[in-house]
């Protein structure tokens, strides 16, 4: 309401309003004074404030202190005593916030979403493991998996007979010396299992200057990238039911990440390969795409109505938890964009222009 009060004179309260999502008959009913609210009477059949304590002290007596109020007035009714009604238990709970579960619980943490960002290669990787069947019932074998969030290459796998923080620490120092990392460069994101959470794994990362980071608890969502490559190679209509051996699992396993690198198109990589965009290439393919569009137009421009075709664009960020957008920096766009339009009004521009950017902001 302070950034309506303060911005919405310069600009229009209407204006103002629809860009910070607030009905204009809102504001003015906030600004209108509020005649002061009338205590509230109590009712004659209400409990008195001796009689109110005595209903929690029973409550808090040792025998009802872990049972729900239900239970309590059935007990006291049994024992041919009446207080009073259940819901008026629930009422006097609530006016002293003992409204929960009254006995102690295990309470969890609150875990704030890791917000991560990628600009180019070899800066955020996100690494997991899977399962994969063996060739009998509760056999299996496990596939680690580093992946480069902003160009989807994977840059280290291996296939073991167990999950092992031995192992992952040397898929990961191979991996990062493989790539060239250096120090303070990287940032490498994973869940919470048992290996990632290993303090030889920490050791290792605090040791080659390596950012970590965890999704949290039982929040598959935090770590969405390295989940779709594993259902990307799991749907593959190759993928065995079961591996016979582990020799089997690694036989697969490296075609299949040769294609994936090589191959494969991401739609949010402007139908690029993770090969192309990990080593740079990338600006180059769509220049060349680009080329093959303009000649199809020039050849034929009436079979392209919206005119030149573009190849798409590569993504300038990519984002695990992209923070969302308040309406206070919403409105702040829109401010700055009213100014510069002033701006142009005062250097002779023209109004339609203006009403033009003006609809453009609302929108």
């Amino acid at each position: 309401m302070a950034k309506i009060a303060e911005v919405g004179p310069r600009l229009g309260m209407r204006a103002t309003c629809e860009t910070l999502g607030v009905a204009p008959a809102s504001y003015y009913r906030w600004c209108r004074p509020r005649a002061p609210s009338k205590p509230r009477s109590s009712p004659p059949r209400a409990l008195s404030l001796g009689e109110r304590q005595e209903v929690l002290d029973v409550l808090h007596e040792p025998r009802f202190v872990d049972q729900a109020p239900a239970e309590v007035y059935a007990t006291l009714l049994d024992d041919e005593r009446y207080l009073c009604s259940e819901r008026t238990m629930y009422r006097i709970l609530d006016a002293s916030e003992e409204v929960r579960e009254r006995r102690n619980q295990l309470r969890h943490p609150s875990y704030a979403a890791p917000e991560l960002m990628a600009t180019a290669p070899n800066e955020l990787w996100s690494w997991d493991i899977t399962k994969l069947k063996g060739p009998v019932k509760w056999t299996y074998y496990h596939l680690y998996v580093i992946l480069d969030v902003f160009s989807r290459f994977v840059v280290g796998w291996m296939v073991a007979q167990q999950e092992s923080a031995a192992l992952a620490e040397r898929l990961i120092g191979e991996t990062c010396e493989r790539q060239g990392v250096s120090e303070r460069q990287l940032t490498l994101h994973a869940d919470r299992g048992p290996s990632m959470r290993s303090k030889a794994v920490a050791l290792l990362l605090s040791d080659l200057g390596v950012t970590k980071t965890h999704s949290r608890p039982y929040t598959s969502t935090d770590n969405p990238f390295s989940e779709a490559q594993f259902r990307t190679m799991k749907y593959r209509p190759e993928f065995p039911v079961r591996f016979g051996c582990l020799q089997h699992a690694r036989s697969f396993c490296g075609p299949f990440f040769g294609w994936y690198n090589s191959a494969h198109r991401h739609g949010g990589l402007a139908m690029l390969t993770p090969h192309d965009v990990h080593h740079g290439l990338g600006a180059q393919r769509l220049a060349d795409r680009a080329a093959v569009l303009a000649a199809a137009y020039a050849a034929h421009p009436e079979r392209f109505p919206h005119g030149v075709p573009t190849p798409g664009v590569l993504p300038r960020a990519v984002w695990i938890n992209k923070p969302k957008e308040s309406g206070c920096e919403k409105a702040n766009e829109f401010a700055g964009s009213v100014v510069s339009v002033d701006h142009e009004k005062s250097r002779g521009g023209n109004p339609k222009h203006v009403g033009r950017e003006m609809s453009k902001c609302h929108s």
